[in-house]
């Protein structure tokens, strides 16, 4: 970093220029935005130096359609006579709705932004010496310029001790005071919405500005959707303003005759003159309680509002100084010694010219975009930081959105929601091996947030009780099947349970044991059926001591009892009446109890998302390979969570999960020795399609570690992929799912092949953040390669599992020389320091185990003949012809082995 950079920030990026937010014609030029946030709150400013915008965020906003919010009654009927017809391979079947109509999918609600608060400084002729950064440590964005007045800056960084976002404003270097008006631009103004959607225009709103110009706040009334949740419902945006030595006062705009805008003056703005200082303290919250619509445009008092105001107040008496100075030095420090903390937990550097490598945002894209065939050394530690930051800046409270937690437009891709059968999976892919503390339990709150429509699916879907089914999508507060049709039949997706508990599962295998506090998000009332492996749940007394001590364990009330209800899924999924005999085939005999010797369930209907066999025109199928992978996989999880706790009457749970286990179908392979998609005779393999669904065996899954021919079949599944997906190949979550897979089967050109092409085209913006595509063909902004990226290079550094660890299983050639610190294992192993030499032919690796000494299995994926404990010769031993050395790793101290 330049000498005159340390004064800004130590790790971060910047870009030389900014791409302003037209007021006019939105269009997508807020993602170039750089963006702060604590998991719930936080914004993306445009940096633009005389009318920069923050759009602030919430996670939990959600924006309601008048989409039903309820499960059509008539999907249980329809199971049987989806079995029969995929079982008669009857392709034209459809789903029906109760009219006996093919169904039409209806959707979820849609995520969308807080209020865009707009800073119209006094225009000066000329701009020089501009930045923009983002501070990694702080998660502060800054903008500092230079014009005739001086040199400014201001920054920003949304808290997580105080929940609010902070912006400070100074007076120029030369003492030229500070000349803006504060304001809120119109709904209507606003990307996705500037074109007018005719469900935003349903909503109300008021701009709203006290007489003291003390805040400037937007309060926003849903669409009355008669069936909604939220037909009562809103969400509110305070901006509190501090002025310093200088004047603040109401001002009313030139009005836009936007009608959604009901205020009785519409377009109010605060107007501040000759301040040495500004500081804008802003949070957000939504209601459901806002009360009738017909009665908004009337109303003057509003609770949420008071509420925020309440809180912005506390932060600003919290940190105003006896002098009657706004102390935002140490609004930050409360807030950044956690945030730094959680970043520099983990630190990743490649070898190559340290003089390159710090330079800005636009020169990194530019120079990756011209190697097309490596990956750029500072771009890859770069965009690695970025992906960190975000993950944590948009961890805590929920799982991340499509979009992590930021959002500049209505209406965004995918509505921003949640999606379970790949994105969200990417996006957690990499918290717990990137020792993070927050992420984990905002994903358990989600999850358990979403845990009773979970049960609701299995039970609508299959008639199942005591189980659950996740469904493929979520907006936050609902995820029952709602969302489906023949294209995309979810209700027939059966391997999300299993996929989306391993991540609380490896959480438990990286650190042991732990208490997670109870949180109002969670919607705890809701869950006293799931929080126990008996169907009926916790007794009253039971569930009242538990709610009253405030704590959930991770084994006892998570993990095993939400492990059994998708164990009891699987179990109540295979059916002896469908079946395959001896030779494979495919059988069907009603009224049959119990399989013979050498018969297999046949798992019915599956949906491997979101492909069919080729002359096979429907998703709806039968024994998915991602079906049996899954159900194996989350079989012995719950094996190994029974073994962990040894609750009474483990033995018979684990001996009849076994009993199930032998009994599930088994793999298909193709005739060139491709791991099938379908482990069905008569469906011909198509791979013309960007899913990996079929190669959960290598990833998320472990079994490819474990057995070699499995994992040469998913080599040459993968290979299939690569050679005949010729239509659809630009969406990033394809590209990252493909890496992580090649890393899980120890192919390091394969990683970096399947990183390059989001790095080489269009995937990354000036702020570092990424689009779902390529090339952009969906205009979505999108986390997947953000956050995927961070999990590939975990992954292809370190592969670990209970009681095992290989170092550099899937290095490329290009890494040839680098550092990394603070991987955890799953063994309860904190990886200090890893450092690698390939030319000199040595790796270095410091270990140190949590909360007992641990023993583990400790390999190398690339040649070496000799190991080094703590400067001692160990014995190296072989398994089959792979080198290992046992260790055992202490706690109250590292240890350190050298292999060559």
């Amino acid at each position: 970093m330049n000498p005159t950079e340390t004064s800004l920030y130590r790790r971060g990026n910047y870009a030389l220029q900014y791409t302003e937010i037209s007021s006019d014609d939105p269009g997508y030029a807020w993602r170039e935005g750089m963006v702060s946030g604590n998991g719930t709150n936080g914004y993306i400013t445009s940096g633009s130096p005389y009318r920069d915008s923050f759009i602030f965020q919430h996670m939990w906003f959600n924006f309601p359609s008048a989409d039903p919010r309820h499960i059509p009654a008539e999907l249980t009927g329809q199971l049987e006579e989806a079995r029969q017809h995929v079982f008669q391979q009857n392709d034209q079947w459809t789903i029906k709705h109760d009219n006996g109509q093919t169904r039409q999918r209806t959707f979820y609600y849609s995520y969308h932004p807080g209020h865009q608060l707009r800073l119209h400084m006094k225009d000066q002729p000329e701009v020089t010496d501009y930045k923009r950064w983002t501070n990694y440590e702080t998660a502060e964005t800054g903008v500092r310029y230079r014009n005739a007045a001086g040199s400014w800056i201001r920054t920003s960084f949304t808290s997580r001790t105080d929940d609010v976002s902070i912006t400070r404003l100074q007076h120029s270097d030369q003492g030229s005071k500070l000349n803006l008006i504060v304001s809120i631009d119109d709904i209507s103004h606003m990307s996705g919405a500037h074109h007018g959607m005719s469900a935003v225009k349903a909503l109300q709103y008021k701009k709203l500005v006290d007489t003291e110009a003390r805040y400037i706040a937007q309060i926003v009334h849903y669409p009355a959707y008669a069936d909604s949740e939220l037909r009562d419902g809103g969400y509110a945006g305070v901006t509190r303003v501090v002025v310093i030595n200088g004047t603040q006062e109401r001002v009313v705009l030139d009005t836009t005759n936007e009608e959604m805008n009901v205020g009785a003056e519409p377009n109010p703005a605060i107007r501040i003159e000759h301040a040495d200082a500004v500081y804008l303290i802003t949070v957000s919250g939504r209601t459901h309680t806002l009360g009738d619509i017909e009665l908004f445009a009337e109303s003057s008092q509003y609770d949420v509002l008071d509420q925020l105001l309440h809180h912005t107040d506390k932060v600003v008496q919290k940190y105003t100084t006896a002098e009657n100075e706004f102390h935002y030095e140490a609004a930050l420090a409360a807030h950044a010694a956690w945030h730094r903390a959680e970043f520099n937990a983990v630190q990743f550097t490649l070898g190559g010219d340290e003089s390159t490598k710090h330079t800005d945002n636009l020169t990194l894209i530019e120079r990756q975009k011209a190697a097309t065939h490596h990956i750029d050394s500072a771009f890859l530690e770069q965009v690695y930081n970025q992906g960190r930051y975000a993950m944590i800046c948009c961890s805590g409270a929920s799982a991340p959105r499509l979009c992590g937690m930021w959002t500049g437009e209505w209406n965004p891709g995918w509505r921003g929601i949640y999606t379970l059968d790949a994105n969200v999976n990417l996006q957690v892919a990499a918290m717990n091996t990137g020792a993070l503390t927050a992420a984990q339990h905002g994903y358990i709150t989600f999850f358990l947030r979403n845990a009773p429509d979970f049960q609701l699916n299995a039970f609508m879907a299959y008639g199942m009780r005591d189980a659950i089914q996740i469904s493929v999508n979520s907006d936050g507060d609902r995820a029952m099947h709602v969302e489906y049709d023949n294209d995309y039949p979810f209700e027939y997706w059966n391997a999300g349970a299993s996929w989306c508990l391993l991540p609380i599962f490896e959480y438990w295998q990286c650190f042991g044991e732990m208490e997670l506090p109870i949180v109002a998000e969670m919607n705890i009332d809701r869950l006293q059926s799931l929080l126990s492996v008996h169907d009926g749940g916790l007794s009253d007394e039971a569930f009242q001591a538990l709610k009253k001590r405030g704590t959930l364990k991770l084994l006892q009330h998570i993990l095993l009892p939400l492990l059994t209800k998708q164990a009891n899924f699987w179990e109540q999924m295979c059916t002896p009446e469908y079946f395959t005999d001896q030779a494979g085939q495919a059988c069907y005999e009603q009224g049959k109890t119990a399989l013979l010797p050498g018969e297999r369930y046949i798992i019915l209907p599956a949906y491997s998302p979101e492909n069919h066999p080729i002359g096979y025109n429907s998703t709806i199928t039968a024994n998915a390979t991602m079906d049996i992978a899954a159900a194996r996989d989350g079989l012995n999880m719950t094996i190994q969570v029974e073994r962990a706790l040894q609750r009474p009457g483990y033995e018979a749970a684990i001996a009849r999960w076994e009993s199930l286990l032998i009994q599930l179908p088994d793999y298909r392979y193709d005739t060139d020795g491709a791991l099938c998609e379908w482990a069905m005779k008569d469906y011909i393999e198509n791979n013309n399609h960007r899913h990996l669904s079929h190669l959960y065996p290598a990833w998320p899954g472990y079994e490819t570690q474990t057995n070699a021919a499995l994992a040469a079949a998913s080599s040459i599944a993968l290979a299939n992929r690569d050679q005949f997906n010729t239509e659809d190949a630009t969406a990033g979550h394809g590209w990252m799912h493909k890496a992580l897979v090649h890393a899980r089967l120890k192919n390091g050109e394969g990683v970096q092949q399947a990183l390059l092409p989001m790095m080489v085209e269009d995937g990354y913006y000036t702020s570092l953040m990424t689009d779902h595509d390529t090339n952009r063909r969906n205009h979505c902004y999108c986390t997947d390669t953000a956050f995927g990226v961070v999990a590939t290079i975990h992954e292809a550094l370190l592969y670990s599992n209970t009681g095992e660890i290989e170092l550099l299983p899937a290095l490329p050639a290009d890494w040839a020389a680098g550092r990394m610190d603070g991987l955890m294992a799953r063994s309860q192993v904190r990886v200090d320091r890893l450092l690698w030499d390939r030319a000199a032919g040595w790796v270095k690796v410091s270990l140190s185990a949590l909360v007992t000494d641990q023993n583990v299995k400790l390999s190398l994926g690339i040649p070496w003949t000799t190991a080094q404990i703590d400067g001692v010769e160990a014995t190296v031993q072989y398994d089959g012809t792979t080198p290992y050395v046992s260790l055992n790793v202490p706690t109250e101290r590292e240890v350190t082995v050298i292999l060559k």
